[in-house]
């Protein structure tokens, strides 16, 4: 990697402030329910209070309060859960700017301070420099580990970067590390495992990909348009009309560069999505009836595909896994890939990571991306601000 990484900054007595990525799921009583992106953190947390620091500052976002202050969305849950993961006293802030900041950061015994959503501020989103300047002067040097907000230019991503030193942490460089030489210099064969919901989220990534894969397996909704492209039935399935003639194009795109695009033989069919005693499987979808799922000569073809990888990256789900009538597809493949012996497997965030989860399998993937839209992002060739804009080695 090219930047500079938290190892290679001074942080005993300093004020370090990290951007970290505590956008967590919370129930109505505001529990977190999944805490794998406050665990994914604690290796860089840990390291930078080895080092001891005078403070470490930890800001976030958690939700879209677009500016406005929404109780809600406070970050309390999340620096009660640091507590208890820490074992040390935290300050959790009602701002995370201003003179009553530094003040209570100042007076404060605790080591770790966490500052309120960062996203109660418009000036966030927009890159304000007056912001950025304020988030800067809090601290002394700035570590960057909120891989899931790297593909924009926030203030505390991008703009804050041009007042302070400004180091990766550990999960971002992980992230880097991974997604990187899958994109670069993967170990072949290079297998891609691509679902959810459109075509259009997929086309940058795709047309990257087929530069570097030696095949790519399609499933999910957004199959039956590619299927639709090589003039098949869909019936009613999940289908983006106007990107039947993109579908075309990039399977003859996959054929001039000898890359084996796979789609689904068969499928899992239902009359209507809330009809789950209507489901059957099928070779030829008819008016009427909507493909919900890959069927079993479908899983068994992207088995014997996976069965030679050496790489697999995994974005999108094949299926409806979130209702298990429609998930068999996506368990099947979530299981085969936690048994491949040797394989590097990647897991592009989002819904695919929510799947292996799902399943139980997540302990027995490589590396699961924390951001959705960044890894998207990251494997479709485009360089992220977060990344780009800290200082290089």
């Amino acid at each position: 990697m090219s930047k500079i990484n938290v190892k290679d900054l001074e942080l005993k007595g300093k004020k370090v402030i990290i951007r970290c990525d505590f956008n967590v799921p919370l129930d109505d009583d505001l529990n977190i329910t999944d805490d794998m992106r406050i665990q994914g953190a604690l290796p860089t947390l840990k390291y930078v209070l080895a080092q001891e620091p005078a403070k470490m500052i930890l800001m976030s976002h958690l939700g879209r309060p677009k500016g406005e202050v929404i109780e809600k969305m406070r970050l309390i849950p999340v620096a009660n859960r640091l507590k208890e993961l820490l074992g040390e006293d935290v300050l959790m802030l009602d701002d995370c700017i201003g003179d009553d900041v530094k003040a209570s950061i100042a007076n404060s015994s605790a080591r770790v301070v966490v500052l309120e959503n960062l996203r109660f501020h418009k000036e966030e989103t927009k890159n304000d420099p007056a912001f950025a300047e304020q988030l800067a002067s809090l601290a002394d040097v700035y570590v960057n580990d909120a891989f899931g907000t790297a593909h924009r230019a926030h203030a505390s991503t991008e703009g804050i970067t041009k007042f302070l030193r400004s180091a990766a942490g550990f999960l971002l460089e992980k992230e880097i590390s991974y997604l990187g030489k899958a994109v670069q210099n993967p170990e072949k064969p290079f297998v891609v495992i691509l679902g959810g919901a459109k075509v259009s989220d997929k086309i940058l990534l795709i047309e990257n990909l087929l530069k570097k894969a030696d095949a790519i397996l399609i499933g999910g909704g957004m199959a039956y348009t590619f299927l639709k492209a090589q003039g098949k039935n869909v019936g009613n399935s999940l289908l983006e009309a106007d990107k039947i003639d993109i579908a075309k194009d990039l399977l003859v795109k996959a054929k001039e560069a000898g890359v084996n695009i796979v789609l689904s033989s068969d499928f899992m069919v239902v009359d209507n999505f809330d009809n789950k005693d209507s489901l059957k499987l099928v070779t030829d979808i008819e008016d009427g009836w909507e493909g919900l799922d890959i069927g079993p000569a479908t899983r068994a073809k992207f088995k014997e595909v996976l069965s030679t990888a050496k790489t697999v990256v995994w974005n999108g789900p094949v299926g409806v896994f979130e209702i298990d009538a429609y998930a068999q597809g996506t368990k099947e493949i979530a299981e085969y890939l936690a048994t491949l012996k040797g394989v590097t497997t990647i897991v592009g965030g989002g819904d695919s990571a929510a799947a292996v989860s799902k399943f139980g399998v997540d302990d027995k993937m490589t590396h699961i991306s924390t951001g959705g839209g960044a890894s998207l992002e990251y494997l479709e060739g485009k360089v992220l601000p977060g990344i780009e804009a800290l200082t290089d080695k």
